[in-house]
């Protein structure tokens, strides 16, 4: 038996004002959240909630992961930059050449992310959030495949990317060089069991899959705080 990805959950200072900001980019229902915070609900049955929990520690490094967005045409494109520049966000520099076609944006408490060029047939069918892009090793790429049951879709020069078998965003790692952890991670999954009363025998899976129990400084309420392989926190809560 495996857990479901339940929702990415993001750290924010405000977090109605960064949901609010989400909302608007990607269409989303926004609700108050039971257990802190606001989510935007997924648009099918297929995808994740996305959560903005409160936190007061401000931001003071890049996010390890980050959403990119895909584009039907160039039109599309600078339509949905325009409309997140004018619900708050900006234009940020990670790094990037001139030359490079996608636009990296920063939401208003600055998480990064991608609004990718049309074409780009890696991302080809996979939603509007076309991947969620992290930072991390081959090993840690099996072991979310494992935990999730999600197949390897691409495994390459130590890159690794996994998809649900009903389709839908994928999550990818990019393999080394690495950058730096710095702190608690501000961008994390909660994870839900399949079924109610699952959840040891569940934290025991990941367990043997070789992930490890952590004392978090905070996280959602009720959860319990994990780590995977390379050191991402990731919570699991009760079946949802």
């Amino acid at each position: 038996m495996t857990s479901q990805l339940f929702a990415v959950s993001f750290d924010a200072l405000e977090p109605l004002r960064v949901g609010r900001f989400w909302s608007g980019v990607l269409g989303r229902e926004l609700i108050e959240d039971p257990h802190d915070g606001v989510t935007l609900l997924p648009g099918d049955d297929i995808g994740f909630r996305i959560r903005f929990v409160p936190t007061r520690e401000a931001r003071t490094s890049r996010n390890l992961m980050h959403f990119n967005l895909t584009s039907t045409s160039l039109e599309d494109q600078h339509e949905t930059v325009a409309r997140a520049l004018a619900l708050g966000g900006r234009h940020v520099d990670v790094g990037q050449s001139p030359q490079d076609t996608h636009v990296v944006l920063g939401d208003p408490e600055g998480n990064e992310f991608c609004v990718i060029e049309p074409g780009n047939n890696f991302l080809a069918g996979c939603g509007f959030i076309g991947d969620l892009a992290c930072d991390g090793s081959q090993e840690v790429g099996y072991f979310w495949s494992r935990a999730l049951g999600w197949p390897l879709v691409w495994d390459q020069d130590q890159e690794t990317a996994i998809q649900s078998p009903r389709g839908g965003t994928k999550i990818t790692w990019g393999g080394p060089p690495y950058m730096p952890r710095e702190g608690r991670d501000r961008v994390r999954f909660e994870l839900a069991p399949a079924a109610f009363g699952d959840r040891e025998a569940e934290i025991d899976r990941l367990l043997s899959l070789g992930a490890t129990r952590i004392e978090s400084g905070g996280g959602e309420p009720g959860g319990v705080a994990m780590a995977d392989p390379d050191g991402n926190e990731f919570c699991v809560s009760a079946a949802r």
